[in-house]
């Protein structure tokens, strides 16, 4: 009996589905839960990491869960050639925790971000999106244990949903694992064409890229659901072949290297600073404090919504018109505050490359409450860090290269001082 662990964190959510596509292909699932005695995994054959939304997504998708003891075990699992599929949530997992696309230690290399649907140059949508999506095979059916059953150049059908599927990678490590035949399905129209263009690219993927391996070929990070169409159980019994024969795995390898973080000092300009601080308890707050906790850090961890208003004219007036329009702060739950400055506590401010956020905020504004005079909004987070006890530039540095704060792929990082 060739059994499978089905890893679920607090949020995952399609764990039925995952079990019935293992059944119609002869695998065997088993429900692994994320606090179940991680030596445990080494009972199992191979692994899949299901879809939903670990964490509730705090911080950014997948990444809570990256950080989690029981991803140590799995890495220690795949480098034994053992198979690791990870669905949508799972596919942020794997690609938050390094072990895809499989940098040298398990560096980041890729980044799974909110979606942008663009057609001829022009954003059309943005967020969540729910639809079904040509995907075709663009690599050979042994350079990946989960397409030994499906041929190069063959296309399906299946469903897709999600928030934040949108591959970014550099272009150089891009070229590399094309070379290697990491990229293993990518968006297509009913025709086969690969277009990068929605609808055929749902999400605004870079190289419409559906899903990405490892250099070894036995760990997949894949967005759309396989498990929820019987077109994807060709996925499904090609781990199992894989597994029956050995793990048979690749001997590729990536050159490419992350840059080291480099984090500027923030420089307000002349526009107008919003901060917005909670009156209620900040759960995203609490679940990194809860990872660092568990990484052996002493630390006290907040967090506050950062926005910078560029008004034209009438500057008054026009705040006025948009504190009045709740668009960007809840007063029930929250409040414009100050960041707070002590000796031991390291604020910085995260925003997104694509700040897709802030743009639907100003088009909401400007379209759905016509304050006209604004020309720019840009979103962003800051998360205050307040060591304890240690040393203070150790323990900043050391939780900066966890990432959980942010990806530096898809994320822009200021240093507030």
């Amino acid at each position: 009996m060739t059994n499978v662990a089905i890893i679920q964190f607090p949020g995952s959510n399609t764990e039925r589905e995952t079990f019935m596509a293992c059944h119609r292909v002869g695998l065997n699932p088993v429900e692994f839960l994320w606090n179940q005695p991680v030596d445990k995994l080494s009972d199992f054959d191979g692994y899949i990491i299901v879809g939903g939304f670990s964490y509730e997504d705090r911080s950014r998708a997948g990444v809570i869960a990256a950080l989690d003891p029981i991803l140590d075990q799995i890495k220690i699992e795949s480098e034994l050639g053992k198979p690791v599929l990870g669905i949508c949530n799972g596919a942020q997992i794997l690609v938050e925790s390094g072990l895809v696309p499989g940098l040298n230690k398990n560096k980041i290399g890729l980044a799974l971000t909110d979606n942008k649907r663009i057609r001829e140059g022009q954003v059309v949508g943005v967020g969540y999106y729910n639809t079904w999506a040509n995907l075709q095979m663009t690599a050979e059916p042994n350079s990946c244990a989960f397409t030994r059953h499906i041929k190069k150049g063959a296309s399906f059908n299946i469903p897709l949903a999600h928030g934040e599927g949108r591959f970014v990678a550099p272009e150089l490590l891009l070229e590399e694992i094309i070379t290697n035949e990491q990229t293993i399905f990518r968006y297509c129209n009913d025709d086969g064409l690969i277009i990068d263009e929605f609808p055929t690219n749902p999400n605004g993927s870079i190289f419409n890229l559906a899903a990405v391996c490892n250099t070894s070929g036995n760990v997949m990070a894949m967005m759309p659901h396989p498990e929820r169409s019987k077109n994807g159980d060709p996925i499904f019994s090609s781990m199992l072949e894989f597994i029956e024969l050995g793990n048979p795995i690749n001997n590729n390898s990536l050159n490419f290297d992350t840059a080291l973080i480099d984090i500027d000092n923030y420089n307000k300009n002349d526009n107008v600073e919003w901060i917005v601080e909670m009156i209620i308890n900040d759960n995203e707050a609490v679940s990194v404090q809860n990872a660092l906790i568990q990484k052996g850090h002493d630390v006290i961890i907040s967090r506050h919504t950062h926005w910078e208003i560029d008004i034209d004219q009438k500057k008054s007036a026009t705040l006025s018109k948009i504190d009045k329009s709740g668009e960007l702060y809840n007063s029930n739950k929250e409040f414009i505050s100050k960041v707070k400055v002590a000796s031991n506590t390291a604020s910085y401010l995260v925003r997104q490359h694509d700040d897709i956020f802030g743009r639907a905020k100003l088009e909401s504004l400007k379209d759905k409450f016509e304050i006209k005079e604004i020309s720019n909004i840009k979103h962003g987070v800051i998360w205050n860090i307040t060591v304890n006890s240690g040393n203070f530039d150790s323990t900043i540095n050391t939780i900066l290269d966890t990432n959980i704060l942010f990806n530096p792929l898809s994320y822009e990082c200021y240093r507030i001082r």
